[in-house]
């Protein structure tokens, strides 16, 4: 057990939770520190485990009701088990999880997607939002020809090593040990001020192929951008010739159907898209201009030594029908907009 681990009874439990602490002092065996997400480590306080959720709530393995504010991380929009997602599943699961090749529902989710999120020209789908936010700045390095990318301090997107630079303070120090320096030079870190992103583009013009944030702000928008940010920064960017990134993971198709871009009319060059896009499954997208995704193309002619020239991208679990089931089930209903009015 952890050093400060909370007081228990005679019998080493909490009444209340009982089968939560046994659960944890066996996985203290298991994982490290206990817990399968840093988010699920809460110090002296041990973990409750659940059994099921439905709606607004969940009950843990005690029985203990809890109304639930987190929502999966922000991935599940209706809420848990949504009645229409459980049939898509359910229907989905009993004709395969994994075909290892296309298949229709791809392409109605992303047909969805182009409908809806207004820089979607092109889709293409990832395993999450992490890789999402890798494929994105590789995209526009492979676009521009630059070599650095510049992301704001606070903002996250994901745990891939260069987003690690500049997201908790203090930010001249990644926030994971392990991440390569080399990594970390590819990465510029500004504040949130326009006028140091045009001094740092005016000092290295040729260098910066893209500019990726959170763009309602630093940390899932607890600390807002300042007004008129993204319309200020999109100019900025178009002048210097660097995509324009919306990490649009928590806030797409939640502050309105087609995220914050079509909220605001500032449309970026690309968006990273995570959680709602998959229904609460696993998945993520990366959607754009055609241009920059068509680095993504295989070519006619392309051989093994010209095939180099394009950004591949495996992926076993890309646009399986299980997530994209969910994902459809999802955006059909999120395209409405009645869930972002009930929201607001």
């Amino acid at each position: 057990m952890p050093e400060n681990s909370p007081s228990f009874g005679m019998e080493g439990t909490d009444t209340g939770h009982a089968h939560s602490h046994e659960l944890y002092r066996r996985a203290l065996q298991i994982f490290p520190s206990g817990v399968t997400h840093d988010n699920r480590y809460f110090g002296a306080v041990e973990p409750i485990y659940i059994d099921r959720a439905q709606g607004s709530r969940k009950w843990d393995v005690d029985g203990n009701e809890y109304i639930d504010y987190w929502m999966g991380h922000g991935a599940l929009l209706l809420g848990h088990s949504h009645p229409a997602i459980v049939e898509a599943v359910q229907r989905q699961m009993s004709r395969g999880t994994h075909y290892g090749g296309s298949h229709p529902l791809e392409v109605e989710w992303g047909e969805l997607i182009q409908a809806i999120v207004p820089s979607a020209e092109r889709v293409k789908f990832t395993g999450s939002g992490t890789e999402a936010a890798m494929m994105a700045v590789r995209l526009a390095r492979a676009h521009t020809g630059r070599p650095l990318f510049l992301k704001f301090q606070g903002h996250f997107h994901g745990w891939s090593d260069a987003m690690t630079a500049g997201f908790q303070a203090p930010f001249n120090v990644p926030s994971s040990v392990g991440v390569s320096e080399a990594v970390l030079q590819s990465v510029v870190v500004a504040p949130t001020d326009l006028a140091e992103v045009e001094r740092i583009f005016s000092e290295q013009p040729e260098a910066i192929s893209s500019v990726i944030l959170e763009p309602t702000g630093a940390s899932y928008g607890t600390i807002p951008l300042p007004q008129g940010f993204l319309q200020g920064l999109r100019e900025i960017t178009h002048r210097y010739g660097a995509a324009l990134i919306f990490d649009e993971i928590v806030t797409g198709f939640r502050y309105s159907p087609g995220g914050v871009q079509a909220q605001t009319g500032v449309i970026p060059d690309l968006t990273t898209l995570a959680k709602v896009v998959a229904g609460g499954l696993p998945g993520g997208a990366v959607v754009g201009r055609t241009e920059v995704m068509s680095a993504l193309e295989f070519r006619p002619g392309d051989d093994e030594w010209n095939r180099y020239r394009r950004v591949n991208h495996p992926g076993t679990f890309n646009a399986n029908p299980l997530s994209a089931s969910a994902g459809i089930a999802m955006l059909k209903i999120a395209q409405t907009g009645e869930p972002q009015k009930e929201i607001a």
